[in-house]
């Protein structure tokens, strides 16, 4: 169902808007550059430049963050490791370049065939475990301050339901602010935190550095495109579900795919890491209702100003582990609501065991922590999560055989009668 054009917010709005979802994106963003080795501040300042240039080369339609990918973490961890940070570009701009070639087999073949293998018995449970994959990153930062973590999500679902006017609208930032305060008058900021953001200056440009091309290093990388593609295609059809539109019609995959290529190779030749779509902005759409993809424009460029600002990034990064756990649970199970909407609104017909079985395989892989070894030119890549749930839901629907009802009353019943194998 599409939703209804909202009425035009004041640009002070946009403008607030935009904060929340730079602050949704910003710990995922920072803490993959620090497991892999790479500048936080130059991932920040990345995926600002990579979400403009999706927006920009998408024409503004598609409402989308991209920060930091995880699923380059092991690859890029590596080739860090063995050849250097400018090798590790290198790989990560021909991982770009592997998404250009996909959005010209998608414009080729075209996007009814795809569509055919993505029906909603099997775009629905894919978002949930879109959701519910990231619930254990939720709970796991949550843990380390329950209390903390509890009046963070109290605050920002009390805003939700209660609040007015703007207020309404900023539940994300409501609940980091609110949280962050009580953070602050009950001593739970570490000192060290503090006088980083202390000694940190206002301004000051990213380490920038040019990538290097080692085949070697792309050989590590670049397979890695093949899994994110899968799940490219489920964050533009949870996105499209949030906001209710075919984001794979129009502007289309063809062009999705093509924009987050470019976006991903402007992250990497910068020095950043991948650039992907991000599941915790569109929780942020979800519970907002805003949809208005010039608030996602803001919130990029805010992502810049934060890499080209330690103070502000300083700021962020004291924030406890138990304020984003908070705003987090709320964010991960919104998605997962999406999904449980989908199959709601499909009206699938679960007296179906055909239905039963594609759910069902889909959601304890998904969800299970199973994860398949693949070898890919050489390269040795893992299937798992939402992934690894989207490809055993596509050939489970094109397998199993179809199901048809045995009908005992008049013509247009038997919707739970008993079904012929």
């Amino acid at each position: 169902m599409t939703q209804t054009a909202p009425a035009p917010l004041p640009p002070a709005r946009r403008l607030v808007l935009g904060l929340q979802h730079s602050v949704a994106m910003f710990g995922a963003t920072v803490l993959v550059p620090i497991l892999v080795g790479l500048s936080p501040s130059v991932a920040l300042f990345g995926a600002g430049v990579a979400t403009l240039l999706f927006h920009l080369l998408t024409r503004g339609q598609v409402p989308i963050f991209l920060g930091s990918s995880f699923a380059f973490i092991a690859p890029t961890a590596l080739v860090v490791k063995e050849f250097g940070p400018a090798a590790a570009g290198g790989g990560l701009i021909a991982a770009g370049a592997m998404y250009l070639l996909f959005s010209g087999l998608v414009r080729v073949l075209g996007v009814g065939r795809l569509l055919q293998v993505f029906p909603p018995v099997v775009t629905g449970p894919v978002i949930i475990v879109i959701g519910l994959g990231l619930s254990s990153v939720a709970v796991n930062q949550a843990k380390t301050n329950w209390g903390l973590a509890l009046v963070t999500l109290a605050a920002a679902v009390v805003a939700s339901l209660w609040g007015r006017g703007l207020f309404r609208m900023i539940p994300i930032l409501v609940g980091v602010v609110v949280g962050y305060l009580v953070s602050l008058v009950g001593g739970q900021i570490s000192r060290e935190a503090l006088d980083a953001v202390a000694a940190a200056p206002l301004i000051g440009l990213p380490d920038f550095h040019a990538p290097a091309f080692d085949w070697r290093a792309v050989a590590i990388i670049a397979p890695v495109a093949v899994v994110t593609f899968i799940e490219h295609v489920g964050d533009v059809i949870v996105n499209g579900r949030v906001v209710g539109k075919n984001f794979l019609e129009k502007p289309g995959l063809s062009r999705t795919l093509f924009a987050d290529g470019i976006a991903n190779m402007s992250s990497a030749a910068l020095g950043g890491p991948a650039a992907t779509t991000y599941a915790e902005n569109t929780g942020v759409l979800a519970l907002t209702r805003v949809y208005d993809p010039r608030v996602i424009q803001i919130g990029a460029v805010f992502a810049v100003l934060f890499g080209c600002s330690p103070k502000l990034a300083a700021v962020l990064r004291s924030l406890p582990q138990g304020v984003l756990g908070g705003v987090s649970i709320l964010l991960f199970g919104m998605i997962a609501s999406v999904g449980i909407r989908t199959l709601a609104e499909a009206r699938i017909d679960f007296a179906h065991s055909r239905n039963l079985i594609i759910v069902s395989l889909i959601l304890v892989l998904g969800l299970g922590g199973a994860a398949f070894p693949i070898n890919v030119a050489g390269t040795e890549l893992e299937l798992h999560g939402m992934a690894l749930a989207a490809l055993v839901g596509i050939v489970a629907n094109l397998i199993l055989p179809a199901q048809r009802r045995e009908v005992d009353g008049p013509e247009g019943e038997g919707e739970g009668q008993r079904v012929l194998h």
